[in-house]
Formats: C-alpha cells, sequence, structure tokens
C-alpha cells in the first residue's frame, strides 16, 4: 500500500544524535507557527530558530514558542546543528529553499503542496535522493488518528474491495491570490486518497470541471472525478463560495462504508455495515432484475480515536524516517503524486473537462541511494 515503505536511505549512523534532533522552520505566516510550537513541544526536536523575510514576524513567533530567530535564510542552512528544516512559505518557493537545504545536507519538511509544479517536484525528488536525504510532504491530515483508523480499516479488508469515494471539502473561504480552488483545497482530498486507497493516487486519468461565478479569473468551485484500479470511482468536490462548511469524506466498500466527517468531534468515524448485494448465481450479463438485488441492513458503529494533534504525529514521524534511514509515510514521492494529479486536472480544467492521462514516469523516489 502506497506510500509506506522501509526502503533505506544514506545517512551515515555517526552523523545521527542520540537524542534529539535540530530544526528550523522556514516561514512564520499563517502554518509556520503551528510547525514551530509542535517542533518546540516534540521530543525529538529542538527548534534551533524561526526565519522568515519579515523579521519582526520571525521574533514574534519565535519568542511564543520560546527559541531563537534567524535574520536569514542563508544562516540557516551554514549552521552545521541544524539537521532538518520545515518549510512554510508561498509554493512557489518551495523548490528552491527545499533544493538548497538538500544541497546543504539538511532534511526537509514541506508544507502541501509539494511544488507549484510537477517540474519543480521531480527536481526536489531528484536533489533528495542524490544526497541520500529525506524529503516529506506535510500531508497533515494522514497524520490524524481519523484517517489512520480509515487506513487500517481498509489494509484489513474490514470493507472489502472499495465502489466509490465521494469527498467533499466546501466552505466560505478565501479566494487565493495565486491559485484556483483546486489547487488550494483538494491536495488535502489527494494526500488522503494517496495514503488510503491500495495503489495510491496511481490513476491513469483525471477529469476536472470548474466554475468562476464572481470573475475572480481562477475557478472558486471545482469537481475532480477519478477511475479506481478496481472499477470504481473517486469524486471530489471543492468550494470557496458555500456558507456551509463541510469536511465529508465517503468510502464504500463492497462489505462496510465508512463516513468520515471531519467536524463532528464527538463521532468522526461511522461505520455502516449496510449495501447493496447481488445474487451473481441468477444475474444475467444483460440484467440486473429485482430478485438478484438485496439489501443488507446492519449496524453502525463509531470506533473510538486517540485525541492526538496531527503536526504532533507528523514531527513524530519525520524524525523516525530520518533516524531509521527511510522514506516517510508520506514521502516527496507521494506530494509529488499529488501534483501529477493537480497538473492533469488543471489541463482538463482547461479543455472543458475533459479526460487527461495523469504522468507517471518519475524516478525511484521511494529509493534514495
Amino acid at each position: 500500500m502506497n506510500p509506506i515503505t522501509t526502503t533505506q536511505v544514506n545517512v551515515k549512523r555517526d552523523e545521527m544524535p542520540a537524542e534529539r534532533l535540530r530544526i528550523a522552520v522556514i516561514g512564520a505566516g499563517y502554518w509556520g507557527p503551528n510547525l514551530a510550537r509542535n517542533f518546540a513541544q516534540s521530543p525529538d526536536w529542538d527548534l534551533a530558530a524561526v526565519c522568515d523575510l519579515d523579521v519582526e514576524r520571525a521574533r514574534a513567533v519565535a519568542d511564543r514558542v520560546g527559541a531563537p530567530f534567524a535574520s536569514s535564510l542563508d544562516e540557516v542552512l551554514d549552521d552545521p546543528t541544524i539537521h532538518a528544516i520545515a518549510i512554510a512559505t508561498p509554493a512557489r518557493a518551495h523548490g528552491e529553499i527545499a533544493t538548497a537545504a538538500l544541497g546543504k545536507g539538511k532534511h526537509v519538511v514541506v508544507e502541501k503542496p509539494l511544488a507549484d509544479s510537477r517540474g519543480i517536484g521531480v527536481e526536489m525528488c531528484d536533489a533528495a535522493e542524490r544526497n541520500g536525504l529525506v524529503l516529506m510532504a506535510d500531508h497533515t491530515y494522514c497524520y490524524t488518528p481519523a484517517v489512520l483508523k480509515i487506513r487500517e480499516l481498509i489494509e484489513l479488508g474490514e470493507i472489502g474491495e472499495i465502489l466509490y469515494i465521494d469527498s467533499v471539502r466546501i466552505n466560505l473561504g478565501l479566494i487565493q491570490p495565486d491559485v484556483d480552488v483546486l489547487w488550494d483545497l483538494a491536495p488535502h482530498d489527494l494526500s488522503i486518497l494517496d495514503f488510503i486507497l491500495p495503489d495510491g493516487l496511481d490513476m491513469s486519468e483525471v477529469c476536472a470541471v470548474g466554475s468562476d461565478p464572481l470573475n475572480t479569473g481562477k475557478a472558486c468551485v471545482g469537481y475532480l472525478t477519478l477511475p479506481l484500479g478496481s472499477g470504481g470511482i473517486a469524486h471530489v468536490h471543492v468550494n470557496w463560495l458555500s456558507p456551509t462548511k463541510i469536511r465529508r469524506m465517503v468510502i464504500a466498500g463492497s462489505l462496510r462504508t465508512i463516513v468520515w466527517d471531519d467536524l463532528n468531534p464527538q463521532q468522526r468515524i461511522s461505520i455502516y455495515d449496510r449495501g447493496i448485494d447481488l445474487d451473481t448465481q441468477s444475474r444475467t450479463e444483460a440484467n440486473v432484475t429485482p430478485a438478484t438485488v438485496s439489501y443488507r441492513l446492519g449496524s453502525m458503529w463509531a470506533p473510538a480515536l486517540a485525541e492526538q494533534e496531527a503536526l504532533a504525529n507528523m514531527a513524530t514521524e519525520f524524525a523516525s524516517a530520518i533516524r531509521g534511514r527511510r522514506a516517510a509515510r508520506t514521502s516527496g514521492g507521494s506530494g509529488l503524486r499529488v501534483l501529477s494529479v493537480l497538473e492533469a486536472a488543471a489541463q482538463s480544467l482547461a479543455r472543458g473537462g475533459m479526460p487527461v492521462a495523469v504522468e507517471h514516469e518519475v524516478p525511484e523516489l521511494e529509493t534514495v541511494l
């Protein structure tokens, strides 16, 4: 199952500290303070610095978590005591910062999306492989207890063969100045699909439609449709214009169906033993009659989930991947698969929803020599 791997990476044991690792957070805007807080509180990490082009903003975040601040990226990259950096800048800067850091021997974790283009993502993954370092995508939802449980249930065969997935991520959101709604919101859903599906985002094609009813110059409402290897279908709806906020995913299987409602803390996951069964013995190729269909009306149950902050779990996984000399659960390869679908979706959107093949010709990104 993608993307977890035990592939070893070439990090010398004598270069790894016996205890805590040191990390710097690059970017102190929206997401950087969350990363800084979690790395500062992690038993695996010492927060060595917070860095931002706005030095006063970096100082404010650093003071809040009790860490130093850095006035320049070069100051961070030239510090031999810093083992890793976490990048929380606009996506257009991810490639340049990550490649420079990897060239200086730093492990890197990058806020979603991995980059602002697939080509830049490939360069980042190549740099990590070439330097024998861990490149990790901060696909935060993949470290929530709910998504970890969903992955476990699918991996154990509890829901059977996946028939369809329907994901809705809508709210009255901030219209971004540089990306459309697909690039802004769909990376969350795509990263989750890559994490929970047996074959990850190994999609042959994608269809995307969208609209710009406010004439902003970019799609504010978008729909993605992706074929599943099982013959099923995945559908993702993202929307900046909805007056109601919904974060819900339905994963329907031949045995059971999982409903994940991220906005319901009392019952984030519900598992339904309900569905439709076909009598394959009496079914003909040309027709499905009422006699061949039966409705299964079983029980519903909700598994207990631990209350854990996803970013804390991400910080733990990053340290574990570095120490274990392996690719992270949400590796650079995972981030690249998300970018591949997004770029195909952008082409489909421009062609009025026509199917567009997803590019899969990539290096062996899970193997770092």
